[in-house]
């Protein structure tokens, strides 16, 4: 299941943006679904279950912020631990580790936010920066949290 990152179409209103983004939340729901299908061991499902339920979450999220003009102001920086930064993300299946998709997983959220990123940078319109600077400090609180169980699941186990 390799990902393959497309330049997103030129989006130019705040319904375009979201659209991106609730289809993007909605392929990572279904891909970590799909691996918690396959996967046989019980430890990886439960983790690839709650992170496809923290992505129906942001969906969810950014559906009701569709319907809204007011958009959450992003306040503080997410501490980003960098622990995936320096790791090989080995494709992933169903024999793998928690260990690799753990990996894998906090380095997509690491190209998700990046993305969003470059999108606050390339926008001109306060309410997109706003929506941007949302989505990418999302991304980033995922990455956190996978490298946090990273930290735990694997650091302290070995």
């Amino acid at each position: 299941m390799a990902e393959k990152t497309k330049n997103p179409e030129p989006m130019k209103t705040i319904s375009d943006i979201l659209k991106f983004a609730i289809q993007r939340e909605e392929e990572a729901a279904r891909a970590y679904g799909e691996l918690a299908r396959t996967t046989t061991d019980a430890g990886l499902k439960v983790l690839l279950l709650d992170l496809q339920s923290d992505e129906v979450n942001h969906r969810k999220l950014l559906r009701e912020l569709s319907t809204s003009d007011d958009f959450p102001q992003v306040e503080g920086a997410v501490p980003d631990l960098k622990i995936s930064d320096y790791l090989v993300d080995e494709p992933i299946g169903a024999d793998s580790r928690m260990q690799d998709v753990l990996i894998f997983a906090a380095k997509k959220e690491a190209r998700a936010a990046e993305l969003y990123d470059r999108l606050l940078g390339l926008s001109s319109h306060p309410k997109h920066k706003r929506l941007f600077q949302f989505l990418a400090q999302q991304e980033k609180t995922h990455k956190l949290k996978l490298e946090q169980t990273y930290e735990k699941q694997v650091y302290q186990e070995n």
